[in-house]
């Protein structure tokens, strides 16, 4: 008889379960230091990478090496992240003009802390590795593009992965198994309490989000218009929400809808939130529209359902991953309408032509209506409205 099919299947079921393989964990792991700067998104790409190396190293300060918008959304918030220590202005790090002097201020900082385990999920290494290798940590870890230095382990950077599996894949060098596969953010009860304040009324709420980084990936102000005035006709409250960048696409949604539908009850709150009360308006939501940008991955961290317009390439990198909740618009564009040129970029160094035009102009606000009349009926009932 041949025995060595169950063996095989002994083995298997001992192998930890991961992104990729899931290595040896470090002994006396007390101090952990994760890299990401980045945008919003970014951040909540890292939260289920970040709350695996927790539920590994339960005992461990975990220190988030990011941004200033990190700072402020993580202070004083549940979660695996111990503190923030903002990162300096440095090439492929922050953007911004870098001062040496704050560089070295911040290593000497940061030397006393003792990390016993640094990991880097920012990027392809080229910057982020030597910098990490500068915290002077026990044990390294990381993504890894043929040209960056190596760290004590890493895996390969293929620019067309999930960043959510990414991050997980690289926590899985440290023994760390996902148990999260969506970021997760604890929303406090007074930013809830100062969410109903903000936008008052019991009416299903309608949040939109206009902006992102990229102008490529932002969808038409009339398409969000467009939707904003079916909801508004159905009995819904709309609230536009972003940054000082996204004030014109605001005013432009809100002209359009009060000239197409003069009693639509529509506000926004564009340039007036900060992070904790974005968080709480977008947790009281009762569906968030918007392209592949920040406030829609907090939306979906705090359990908000979201309708996403998203161009091809994005969705590979950033898409949700269920669809209960969670509706994507594909736009199938592979090229620039005004010159042709290839826009299926790979990785930050690609060459980029100087055009802007919307790659998701072509998405349908008929469409993305309908999904969100969808979740507006069937998710109340799990939100407990």
């Amino acid at each position: 008889m041949n025995h060595a099919l169950p063996a095989v299947a002994e083995n298997i079921e001992a192998t930890a379960r991961g992104v990729g393989r899931v290595g040896p964990a470090f002994e006396d792991v007390q101090r952990i230091a994760v890299l990401r700067g980045g945008g919003l998104g970014d951040l909540m790409f890292a939260v289920p990478a970040i709350d695996a190396l927790k539920a590994r190293y339960p005992q461990a300060r975990i220190t988030l090496l990011g941004t200033p918008l990190a700072a402020a959304l993580l202070r004083d918030r549940p979660g695996p992240v111990s503190d923030v220590e903002i990162v300096p202005v440095a090439p492929g790090i922050r953007e911004g003009t870098a001062d040496p002097l704050a560089v070295e201020k911040f290593f000497d900082r940061m030397a006393v802390l003792n990390f016993d385990l640094a990991v880097q999920i920012h990027g392809g290494g080229r910057n982020s590795n030597p910098f990490l290798l500068r915290l002077g940590a026990r044990h390294t870890i990381g993504t890894r593009t043929p040209d960056a230095v190596a760290l004590e382990r890493t895996i390969p950077y293929v620019y067309y992965q999930h960043e959510v599996f990414r991050a997980l894949e690289v926590a899985g060098l440290a023994g760390a198994e996902p148990r999260i596969l969506e970021p997760r953010i604890a929303v406090r009860a007074d930013e809830l309490d100062g969410a109903a304040r903000l936008v008052p009324g019991d009416a299903p709420l309608v949040t939109l989000h206009p902006g992102a980084t990229d102008p490529r990936r932002r969808w038409p102000a009339e398409s969000f218009a467009a939707v904003a005035a079916l909801a508004a006709a159905d009995g819904a409250r709309v609230l536009v929400v972003g940054d000082e960048t996204d004030l014109p696409a605001a005013r432009e949604i809100l002209r359009l809808v009060r000239r197409q539908a003069p009693g639509a009850s529509i506000t926004s709150l564009a340039g007036d939130l900060d992070l904790g009360q974005l968080a709480g308006v977008l947790a009281a939501s009762t569906v968030v529209v918007g392209n592949d940008s920040g406030p829609r991955h907090l939306a979906q961290a705090v359990g908000t359902p979201t309708v996403g317009v998203y161009w091809i390439g994005n969705v590979i990198n950033a898409g949700a991953i269920g669809r209960t909740l969670h509706r994507v618009h594909l736009a199938w564009v592979i090229a620039c309408s005004t010159c042709g040129v290839d826009v299926t970029q790979v990785g930050w160094t690609a060459e980029r032509c100087e055009h802007d035009d919307s790659l998701v102009g072509s998405v349908r606000p008929e469409a993305v209506y309908e999904d969100v009349r969808q979740l507006m009926a069937t998710t109340l009932p799990l939100r407990g409205r």
